[in-house]
């Protein structure tokens, strides 16, 4: 059974950066992507999000500040700053606070894998816990252009933390996860917002590989495009069942939070714009592949010094 929920803010308190642009008018910019080739849908689409979040950065009180999401946009194009709030920016800010909220009352929870569009600034904007393993999973191409800006604009992370991208490509994702020092049987918290999916197929796959690898007790959270919920057939549908099944068959209890419920806790009023993503939190209720196989270890060592204790007696 789905539930709705908002979460009071943790995280960064937002803060006036030295590096803020004097702006012209009522609070009036012009944004224009800088990566190239903008027909590419999924280049467009991590570039809006950027903006968004560039735009959402100059406001007199933004939710969040993201000073490197300025380095993928210029002022050619203009955008009017609006008192609103955009869904993206609401979902990102409550993402931010999720994770750091979470990263510091789990005990043990030092890993962290973002599910991202290749231009997702969170490896260097929030503020990590010693000995953080970061992993990004994003389209290759787009993440070494992205890489190339923010190491233009000096984005660094933090040297205490690990840092590794993983193209999304990638044959065997748990695999390459290990090999970088993925441990499934530690806590962990999975994000995903921008990752580029094709269809409800490729949603799974990824379902699947989270749902092997995350410990229990482990969150998975983000934002969903909306026609992955609209799979079903005929009127009565439920969409909040679907992803309920879906979820809950790989072994997580999911829960849809409502954008509007968490714009009135954060104060701000949603735009009227129409938004077709789900924000979700889901928690791991089983065991990971690696749990699983640390019993198999433990019950088979007992089972053979049971036989040979019986040997003995013998």
């Amino acid at each position: 059974m789905m539930r709705t929920e908002y979460l009071m803010g943790f995280g960064v308190a937002p803060a006036t950066p030295a590096w803020r642009p004097k702006l012209m008018g009522a609070y009036a910019v012009r944004l224009r992507a800088k990566l190239g080739d903008e027909s590419e849908p999924f280049l467009q689409s991590a570039l809006n999000a950027a903006s968004l979040r560039f735009r959402e950065t100059l406001q007199p009180e933004p939710l969040f500040v993201d000073p490197y999401a300025g380095c993928f946009v210029s002022t050619d194009n203009e955008v009017d700053m609006k008192k609103q709030t955009h869904h993206y920016c609401l979902a990102t800010k409550y993402i931010d606070d999720k994770l750091l909220h979470t990263i510091h009352r789990m005990d043990g929870l030092k890993q962290i894998v973002l599910l991202t569009d290749g231009m997702d600034t969170r490896p260097y904007r929030l503020n990590w816990p010693s000995s953080t393993l970061i992993f990004d999973i994003s389209p290759d191409e787009l993440y070494k252009k992205a890489a190339e800006k923010l190491e233009g604009v000096g984005a660094k992370i933090s040297r205490s933390c690990l840092f590794y991208h993983i193209p999304l490509v990638s044959s065997n994702l748990q695999q390459v996860l290990h090999t970088q020092g993925f441990n499934g049987s530690r806590p962990s918290i999975w994000v995903i917002q921008g990752l580029p999916l094709i269809n409800v197929t490729s949603f799974k796959d990824i379902l699947f590989v989270v749902s092997s690898m995350a410990m229990n007790g482990s969150l998975f959270l983000g934002e969903l495009p909306g026609w992955l919920a609209e799979t079903g057939i005929g009127r009565n549908f439920d969409s909040g069942k679907w992803m309920d099944k879906l979820f809950m068959s790989n072994g997580f209890r999911v829960n849809i939070i409502s954008y509007d419920e968490v714009a009135r806790n954060f104060g701000k009023q949603l735009t009227s714009e129409e938004y077709s993503k789900i924000l979700f939190v889901a928690e791991q209720l089983r065991f990971s592949d690696a749990q699983m196989e640390t019993w198999r270890r433990e019950f088979q060592r007992v089972e053979e010094e049971g036989d040979e204790e019986g040997f003995e007696e013998l």
